[in-house]
């Protein structure tokens, strides 16, 4: 029902800055419900589990981060393009990973959690050297 694919990825430096986009693909009747999904970054390391960064609501989006992320990361989406970027900067080698993008109709709480999404991307890596 709904496809997602990320995009962006690719080697930074430490201190670096990357945008990811997500763009999505909505296959029911109704043209506009892109807007009614709740949308998210998530990221995994090797051998670690997969944690939220970043997340928006659904319509104007109120933007929902990680408290490592705040101040550096910018989650936004653009309705009329289905699609969904982060912006991140000052980026840290222990920020190297597989990040995903995730989508979750309306959700009303548990934003940044992993659990709470039912439709992922197939990821793009993010390398940060030292």
């Amino acid at each position: 029902q709904v496809q997602l694919v990320e995009s962006g990825g690719g080697s930074v430096q430490a201190g670096g800055s990357l945008t990811l986009s997500c763009a999505a693909s909505i296959y029911n009747y109704d043209y506009y419900s892109y807007d009614y999904y709740s949308m998210g970054w998530f990221r995994q390391a090797p051998g670690k589990e997969r944690e939220g960064v970043a997340a928006i609501s659904i319509g104007g989006g109120s933007p929902y981060y990680a408290d490592s992320v705040k101040g550096r990361f910018t989650i936004s989406r653009d309705n009329a393009k289905r699609t969904l970027y982060l912006q991140m900067n000052s980026l840290k080698p222990e920020e190297s990973a597989m990040y995903y993008c995730g989508a979750a109709w309306n959700l009303q709480y548990r934003i940044l959690d992993t659990s709470s999404y039912n439709y992922w991307g197939q990821g793009t890596q993010v390398p940060v050297s030292s």
